[in-house]
Parts: C-alpha cells; structure tokens; sequence
C-alpha cells in the first residue's frame, strides 16, 4: 500500500503542509493558510483538511513531521512567558532580557565541591514579590553540571512557595561550563515553554479532528526530529526548528556549496550549504540578543519579513521595526487609516482577536474599550483609559502574548499589494494606507511603495552579510562596519562568490534585488513557497530510515 508523509511548517504568517509519497519522495499536494495565533489548530487543521481532501485517506498517513518558527519569532520580537531567573555563585554579574536578574551566594567549583553555601533565606524572601510578576522560573548554579544539588534545592523551593509555575535548570538543558550561555539556554526554555504547549495541543486537535493516528516527529534545531513527547519539556531545541527545515530543503537541491535564505512573514533565516550539507554550531546557536547553548544549524536570524511593521518619518526616512504587525490587507473592516496612520510615529491599530469571551473581555479596561469603540490606536487608548507610558506598552505585550489582539500596521507587504505586485490580500487596504503616508509626504504612491521594497531589501541584504561577516570575522565585529558601509564618504559593495538559494512566500519578491545588489544569482527550487514544510517531511523520512 503507498504510505505519504506530511510536513507542516507552522511560522509566524503562514501554515504550511505538504503531502508526500514515502516511497518516491514525490510532492502530491501542498496547501497554505494564513497562521491563527489565537489559536493555531484552525490553521493547522485548515492546512491539513486541505491536503486530505485530495483522496487520501487519514490511514494512508504514516508520519506527520512538524517545524515551526514561533519560537524564534517570540525571541526576536521579545515575546514569551516571563520568566524569573535566579543564579547562584560567586560570578560576575550579567542581564539578560527577562523579568528580574537575581543573584544569589551558593554554587560549587570545578570539583563539585560546595564553593559557599546557598542563600536559600534570601530566596525565599524574595520569591513573594515575583509571583504575579513572572510565569516560568529558571536556575542556574555555578558549575552545576559537575553537583546540580544548589539547583535542584532552589527548584524545590521556589515549587513549594509558587507551585503552579514551572522551574527549569540549566543543568538539565546544558552540559557546557558557560554562565552566561547556561543561563541563557534556561531561560529560553521557560520563556519558550507555555508557547510550545499551546502548540503540541493544537497539533494534537488537528490530528483528531483529521482522523490522523499516526507518530508525530517534532523538527529541533540540530535537523534531527524528535518525539511529540519529549518535547515540551525541552522548548528551546525547537528554537532554529524552521531554519533547520530550511537548511534541509536547500540540502534536497543539486548546489553543492550555497547561501540558503528563507524571508518569512516576520524574519529572513540565513544558512550556509556546504559539500550538499548544512553547517551545524555544535557551541550554540545565536538568536536576537541570546547567545545559547542549544545546538542547532549554523544560521542566523533576524526580524525583517514581509510583515515587518514600516516607521516613515518626515523626511522620508524609512525604518523596518523588528516586531511583526498584521498587514492592512490582511486586516478585514478597517477604519479609514487617515484617523491613525501617521508620518513620525511608529502608531499601529490595536484590534482584538475574534471570538474572546465576554469574560475575558469585561475583565482588562482595554479590551472593554475596544470592543465598545472598534480598533483604537495606543495614543487614543492611553488618552481615553487614563493607562499610558510604559504601563500600556506592557499590558498590550501581555495582551499580544496571550493572544487576545493583535497589532496592524503598514507592512512591505502592504507596499507589494498598492504596486499590484502581490494579490493575497485586499489590495485597496493598503493603497489606502500608502496614500496617507504619501499625501503627507509630498510623494507619488508608486515611488514610495518602491521605497519601502528597496528599504526591505536593504534588510536581507545586511542580513546576508551579518551572517557571512561572523564567518570571516569574530563574533559581531562586522556589524558596525556593515551598518556603516554607505556613509557621507565612502560607500562599500560587496560580491558573493556562491548562489542564493530563495525559500518562503516572500523570496521571488525581494531576493532577485538583493541577488543584484551581492553579485550573485538566486535560485527558486520547485515548491519553494512551501519549502520549510517539504524540509520537514525530510526530516522525518531521514528519521524513520535511522529507526529501522
């Protein structure tokens, strides 16, 4: 009987599915649907009844393989649980991006002898004024990978004074010496966690509601699939899980040596082909400001997409913010965006999700608001509600990360859709918005859609180069000069000696201007719209063939 394979690529924009012959290798069917973050068993079930309805029956399926990008989204856009990270020993201080940075006496030396004993009075004392402050804990001791008894200790304390919040260790998700990187693996994994527990369930609601009953196969970093079960517990090796299925798919292809460069919705994944393979950074991979020690592809990540949120100033000057908003042409009974969208402000519309219940609602005075008076921007809703500053900018990241609105804004998608260049959307929504911008900017439409096109490109072009100048040089020493290379005096151009090999919906739209600008060509392999989904099914094919 032929068995198929499906892959599914779960990111920030879109879901997508294919269908393959285990046996050939052939792509039956593949299908694409808009990601529902509030809830993403619609789209993964839309993506999967999709294939189905192709006269494959549910039994015909021997594996599902997944990857998905939401976790790396949520670390570049700063999204996640938050989380409370206590460290313990005598090391020099360091912060990372999380709620509190907590220092404490304990840990041991390379030995595994105690160094000191653990502060556990001061712990306990402080753990009351985080409770409602924090929703994942992490732990990391000196040198606990040679005595984890400090670590082990602090979790059963903070568990019997907070029980309901889940604690992670980094001796339990890193064996390298590293405080910084160990700290820094923890605490991704409990700011990843809740994100990827909502996913695995939504998963498992599709699956039921297809009639699938076949092993799930998860996509980590490192290109290598693991079980639906083991997962949860380790969200952070899900960190690079597109990127690997990107690297995958660029493998599939006949380019032995080639710049893999996948522009997704929200960021453009860079990973290099060598000798048909891709690079693996066995040290630990970087994303955003988190240096880790999770294992994964060599690639590099960063927030520029066709749905990053476009800032015009004044004078013209465009910038591609890092956070992802929704496109006008994406966004259904939009008021008239000459009421919010503004020159020199980086303002968005704040529109809740659909469906929230009435409980949910009458329980956050924003929510009350926009429910009464439709989709608001900030500036209104701090003057209106009397919450302003720094306090709405966290309550609507509270509201974002948990799925109960979204933001909209004007997107290089939106300028693909007013120059007729792109049709998946509602195009007279972003016409609308683009002649606001333009009207006050004294400019043709056309001129200053072709702006935000070329201001996109000059994004994955720098992405490009970050990722090939930490080849060359160390660590970020190029980043200043890269950012610096067209000045008032001197203007610097680079060629590449390999091909760009163009993956996700938005390539064919900007990737042939960066191939121009670097010197270079840019392939488009078969399939490559859906091609981290295609990756994936990879994946589990290579998975199952080292199970037997």
């Amino acid at each position: 009987m032929t068995t198929y394979c499906i892959g599914i690529d779960t990111g920030g924009t879109y879901t997508d599915a294919v269908l393959m012959d285990n046996c050939s290798g052939r792509i039956i069917a593949w299908h694409k649907e808009r990601t529902t973050p509030h809830d993403l068993s619609l789209g993964v079930g839309k993506a999967l009844a999709g294939l189905l309805c192709r006269s494959v029956r549910p039994e015909e399926v021997a594996k599902l393989s997944v990857s998905t990008t939401l976790a790396t989204n949520a670390v570049v856009e700063g999204r996640g649980a938050r989380v409370g990270l206590f460290v313990l020993g005598y090391v020099r201080h360091f912060k990372l991006p999380v709620v509190a940075n907590i220092f404490l006496k304990g840990g041991h030396t390379i030995t595994g002898d105690e160094d000191e004993p653990l502060d556990i009075e001061t712990l306990v004392d402080t753990l009351p004024g985080l409770r409602n402050e924090v929703d994942s804990y992490a732990v990391c001791g000196a040198m606990s990978i040679k005595n984890p008894t400090h670590e082990l200790v602090a979790r059963e304390a903070i568990r019997m004074i907070d029980p309901d919040k889940p604690v992670f260790c980094s001796h339990m998700v890193s064996s390298h010496p590293g405080m910084l990187e160990r700290s820094a693996t923890a605490c991704l994994h409990a700011k990843l966690m809740p994100l990827m527990v909502d996913f695995l369930a939504s998963i498992q609601r599709s699956m039921l509601n297809a009639g699938l009953n076949c092993p799930v196969t998860i996509i980590c970093g490192n290109g290598k699939g693991e079980d639906l079960d083991r997962i949860a517990d380790q969200a952070a090796i899900t960190m690079a899980s597109g990127p690997a299925a990107t690297a995958r798919f660029g493998a599939a292809g006949k380019t032995e040596t080639a710049l893999v460069v996948d522009v997704g919705g929200t960021t453009t994944d860079v990973c290099l082909i060598k000798n048909g393979k891709p690079l693996l950074d066995r040290e630990g991979c970087v994303i955003g400001q988190w240096r880790t020690h999770v294992e994964a592809v060599d690639m590099y990540t960063a927030g520029a997409g066709g749905d990053s949120h476009v800032i015009c100033q004044a004078d013209g000057h465009l910038q591609l913010r890092q956070i992802r908003v929704q496109p006008m042409a994406m966004t259904p009974n939009l008021p008239d965006p000459a009421t919010w969208l503004h020159l020199g402000t980086d303002e968005v519309l704040v529109v809740p999700m659909e469906g929230l219940a009435p409980e949910v609602i009458v329980a956050d005075p924003l929510l009350r608001f926009i429910n009464e008076h439709g989709p608001t921007p900030p500036s209104v809703l701090a003057t209106r509600t009397g919450i302003g500053g720094i306090v709405l900018e966290k309550r609507l990241e509270r509201l974002m990360f948990l799925q109960q609105l979204i933001l909209v804004g004007f997107t290089p998608t939106d300028a693909l859709h007013a120059l007729g260049q792109l049709d998946i959307g509602n195009a007279a929504a972003s016409l609308a918005g683009a002649r606001v911008l333009t009207r006050e900017l004294g400019m043709e439409t056309a001129q200053f859609c072709q702006k935000v096109r070329t201001c996109t490109e000059d994004a994955i072009e720098t992405i490009v180069l970050t990722y090939l100048g930490r080849a060359i040089w160390r660590g970020d020493q190029s980043v200043p000069f890269l950012n610096r290379r067209d000045n008032d005096l001197f203007s610097v151009h680079f060629r590449l000696k390999l091909p760009l090999i163009g993956i996700g919906a938005a390539a064919r739209s900007f990737l042939p201007g960066v191939a121009q600008r670097l010197g270079t060509t840019v392939l488009f392999p078969e399939y490559c719209e859906v091609g981290n989904a295609i990756g994936a099914a990879l994946i589990g094919q290579d998975s199952s063939e080292e199970e037997n």
